[in-house]
């Protein structure tokens, strides 16, 4: 069965990036000149994902705008001759057909995907966090694709981190299947470093079976009032197997302010139009800061 839907939960009101996401939803400040979010539906746009829904709240509009067509903008653009700004925005409004459901109350992660449920019905979709960014020649999210398409199952990304940061994370505890596959023994949601199983941490990327939905919609809340995917991934164990994969690419959490500037940096200096005046300045203020020292 082909993969087409994509999940996007993005109701969250990015207190990390507080003030600057008072009034801007976080998933649209720019990593260099585009919303951090476009290069996450660009990935699934790349991977074959022909529809995003979008898990949105209130204040979050402006997502759905920004991969909306603007013809008001559009027409003033070409009257001004600016061509090239013309098929830049004309290019974004029409990357994929955009579907959006309110999630009502900030409940976790399994309840934002359960709120996309009625538009997915009994096929296997995809889910990726807005936070999380991979940049690479080859899509993350294509990577999960093609091994749900060899094992029918579901399929969660990771990738090993330190065991002091693996309590940020939920976490596998798995079988190595070769080439970076694992089929999965349990999980844990967040597990304090001398209780995680191993140091694979779950990355933002997911492909789901209907039978996860399923689960999720029998997963108790947790202790907080949040009903957590992964706790739903752990009752799905039970009746169908589930992978885990490393991807490949590289991850950015976006979510997180020194992460954010890294990855502004290093996008930055790969730019084909900006990079090699980045580049230039950096080395300029990396001297000054030498000769500061010295």
């Amino acid at each position: 069965m082909k993969l087409k839907r994509a999940v996007f939960p993005v109701a969250g009101f990015g207190t990390r990036f507080l003030p600057a996401s008072k009034a801007i939803p976080k998933e649209l400040i720019p990593l260099v000149d585009k919303p951090a979010l476009q290069y996450v539906v660009e990935e699934a746009v790349a991977a074959g994902f022909t529809t995003a829904i979008f898990v949105t709240a209130e204040g979050k509009a402006a997502i759905e705008d920004h991969f909306d067509r603007n013809l008001r903008l559009e027409a003033f653009l070409a009257s001004k001759g600016k061509e090239d700004l013309l098929r830049t925005v004309q290019q974004v409004g029409s990357l994929v057909e955009v579907v959006a459901v309110r999630q009502k109350q900030a409940l976790g992660l399994g309840h934002a995907v359960l709120q996309a449920a009625s538009l997915l019905g009994q096929e296997p979709f995809a889910v990726l966090l807005g936070d999380d960014v991979i940049v690479g020649d080859t899509p993350a999210i294509g990577h999960l694709a093609q091994v749900h398409r060899e094992t029918g199952a579901s399929v969660v990304a990771v990738m090993e981190v330190p065991q002091e940061e693996i309590a940020r994370y939920g976490c596998v505890a798995a079988q190595p299947l070769g080439g970076g596959v694992f089929r999965v023994l349990d999980l844990v949601e967040k597990p304090a470093p001398h209780q995680a199983p191993s140091r694979l941490a779950i990355i933002g990327r997911y492909i789901l079976t209907p039978a996860v939905l399923d689960e999720l919609h029998r997963t108790p809340p947790d202790p907080s009032g949040e009903i957590q995917l992964t706790e739903g991934l752990r009752r799905t164990l039970r009746r169908e197997p589930l992978y885990a994969c490393t991807f490949p690419g590289r991850r950015y959490d976006a979510g997180n302010k020194g992460d954010f500037l890294r990855a502004t940096v290093e996008l930055g200096l790969a730019h084909p139009e900006l990079g090699p005046a980045f580049r230039q300045f950096l080395q300029e203020v990396v001297r000054g800061l030498g000769a500061t020292s010295a």
